[in-house]
């Protein structure tokens, strides 16, 4: 960086960021935990989803830091990574998944393909499978919280979200007896019942969504599916058992039953791209804002003192008292050729015409004049001596 020059400043970085950490930008999401924005992390340099609410409910902020304390990695959960309070408010950051959710894919595109269905309940029973590994249930599976990356009409990309009302196997409630927690619809008999948290639970309601997104008729609170056919119908009815018991006992052997079921594509492959309508699935969030570009705030040039100029450093220097002069050149150090009208360092400078030079200034003919006048009075001293010599 050439020196004297200040680099360009961000506008961005003049406004004050949630928790000093995360610049907020845009609401892109709400729900009944609080609300969804996508932010600028300062400490990751990157975008994030985050997760804001307000410190007004004891029970809510409980689960909200529970769901904080979430660290399961797996490619198809999307969990928290960081979080921060600040005044009445707390915030968690997440992934930004950009291709909204299978709510928003099947609102677009209505049933889907029993192929593309069954890769979607392939990544949710793989996630399933590392959240219940954890000790987790989830509780509030449905397609508002199945995330979707923007792959087009490639193969989807699922990401299961929104852990607010997750509950720990064996933990104690934190909600009173009278409270279901849950989407209406999604709920098994037993959560319904107000029953402890039981991964059991969480297969119950991958069948329901899946009924669903084949059929596009969204489950009631009674329970009944619509009628369903297909390499799908025997899994969906198995893991919508209103007795627990009777579903799979694991997400595990869940996919080992949808892998036995025949509708599971082989990897890599699209068979559903010569459906009619394909479904694809598209960056869903809305254009930046001002002051923001893909990879992240926008420089704003910041107005800075013009640097200076070389030829300003290389300007002449009066001659010393001693009559030395410091060795310098006008130009032709780079290369250009003398300026006629510029005068040579230490020489006197040139006089305007009609002007007389200040004091303390040598006039260019004063030296001359010092010599007739030298050789004038040593003339003079001459003639008087030989006269002296004569007249003695």
């Amino acid at each position: 960086m050439a020196v004297g020059v200040v680099p360009p400043r961000c506008s961005f970085w003049r406004v004050e960021a949630l928790a000093g950490r995360y610049r907020l930008i845009d609401l892109i999401g709400t729900g009944g935990m609080g609300s969804v924005w996508r932010a600028w992390d300062l400490r990751k340099q990157a975008y994030v989803a985050a997760k804001v609410l307000g410190q007004h409910d004891a029970g809510m902020l409980l689960r909200f830091v529970r769901e904080q304390s979430l660290r399961i990695q797996h490619p198809h959960v999307v969990a928290p990574h960081g979080w921060a309070a600040d005044d009445d408010k707390v915030v968690f950051a997440m992934d930004l998944v950009r291709g909204g959710s299978v709510a928003t894919l099947l609102g677009d595109h209505g049933p889907l393909p029993a192929a593309y269905v069954a890769v979607l309940l392939d990544q949710v029973l793989h996630g399933l499978s590392a959240i219940h590994a954890a000790g987790v249930v989830h509780r509030d599976l449905k397609p508002a919280n199945l995330l979707l990356e923007a792959t087009g009409t490639g193969r989807p990309h699922l990401r299961i979200s929104d852990f607010g009302i997750a509950g720990l196997v064996d933990e104690p409630r934190m909600t009173r007896h009278s409270t279901i927690l849950g989407t209406p619809g999604y709920l098994p008999p037993e959560q319904l019942a107000g029953a402890d948290p039981d991964p059991r639970q969480d297969l119950y309601t991958v069948g329901a969504v899946a009924a669903e997104l084949l059929t596009g008729v969204r489950p009631t609170s009674t329970g009944a599916l619509p009628a369903l056919d297909g390499p799908l119908a025997n899994l969906i009815h198995r893991l919508t058992a209103a007795d627990p018991d009777a579903r799979p006992a694991a997400a595990e052997e869940a996919g080992r039953l949808l892998a036995e079921s025949g509708a599971l594509p082989a990897p890599d492959t699209t068979p559903w791209t010569h459906h009619p309508d394909p479904p694809e699935v598209f960056d869903q969030l809305p254009p930046l804002p001002p002051l923001w570009t893909p990879t992240g705030p926008a420089p704003v040039a910041t107005p800075v003192r013009p640097p200076i100029s070389s030829t300003a450093l290389m300007e002449p220097t009066p001659a010393s008292p001693s009559g030395g002069h410091h060795a310098t050149a006008s130009g032709s150090a780079r290369g250009r050729a003398p300026d006629p009208s510029a005068h040579a360092v230490g020489s006197p400078a040139p006089t305007p015409a009609g002007t007389t030079p200040s004091r303390g200034v040598a006039s260019p003919r004063r030296p001359l004049l010092l010599l007739a006048i030298g050789s004038f009075a040593g003339a003079t001293t001459l003639a008087a001596a030989a006269a002296w010599l004569l007249l003695r």
